[in-house]
């Protein structure tokens, strides 16, 4: 069993994240693009929140809400401080991947022998033992997107903003990650929205399911997941969890 090596404490219990009827448009020159009208989730201290939706319709855009990272047009907006997980990687690439993965530490004030003595641990289980003093450039995609969540772990932020934390992944190291983050959530609880194209994904991680609709996003159903985990792809209450999820994408399951 992996345990959770030390790292900053952040605390679970908080506000969580609170989403009421928020809009948000992208205007250039000529045209407006609406990404989200009157989304509204909540994600109590504690709580993975999974949101699942077609390419476009402002997953991404959400998360960036939550950070902070851009306002909304309407509609009101709280959140704990939170770190953003993108889908590219942007690992600096004159950095190690100890480095890169320490960054929020040496932001917070340690010195940079205690940063990588406390990332280091991290990256033996990330499976990137070996790989501590290689620069991003010499990283396959997979591992440069597992020193980019483990980055974004240890800002010690109570609310995580994960985008497809484990899309580059291979299927194995895939499901072992989801696993691992279910585990480690358990010892050292966030709040996550974790946003996922992957519908398994989401019914496996998640203690409850937003489903958005295609753009300008909107939340069509919600559903709560009340299994305990572990939890497997093939358990019958999964798979039923799945094709109702499916169903409201407007999927044939």
């Amino acid at each position: 069993m992996i345990q959770a090596p030390a790292q900053p404490a952040a605390e679970a219990q908080g506000f969580g994240v609170r989403v009421e009827g928020v809009c948000k448009t992208f205007r250039g020159r000529g045209s407006a693009v609406q990404a989200l009208e009157g989304v509204s989730l909540r994600a109590s201290p504690g709580e993975i929140v999974t949101v699942v939706g077609p390419s476009g319709c402002g997953k991404t855009t959400l998360l960036e809400l939550i950070c902070g990272l851009t306002g909304a047009d309407s509609g009101t907006l709280r959140s704990d401080p939170a770190a953003l997980m993108p889908q590219r990687d942007l690992l600096l690439p004159w950095l190690s991947a100890i480095d890169n993965a320490a960054l929020p530490l040496r932001i917070h004030g340690l010195a940079r022998d205690q940063a990588r003595a406390t990332a280091a641990p991290w990256l033996e289980r990330f499976g990137l033992g070996g790989f501590e003093h290689a620069r991003p450039a010499q990283l396959s995609g997979g591992m440069r997107q597992r020193v980019s969540f483990l980055r974004s772990l240890l800002a010690g932020k109570p609310v995580l903003a994960l985008d497809e934390p484990f899309a580059a992944l291979d299927a194995i190291t895939r499901a072992e990650m989801q696993g691992w983050l279910a585990r480690v959530l358990e010892s050292e609880p966030r709040t996550v929205v974790l946003v996922t194209h992957d519908v398994e994904e989401a019914v496996v991680l998640g203690d409850r399911v937003v489903v958005m609709s295609a753009r300008p996003g909107r939340v069509v159903q919600e559903l709560h997941v009340k299994l305990p985990r572990p939890r497997r792809r093939t358990d019958p209450e999964v798979v039923a969890l799945r094709e109702a999820v499916l169903q409201a994408l407007g999927v044939a399951a």
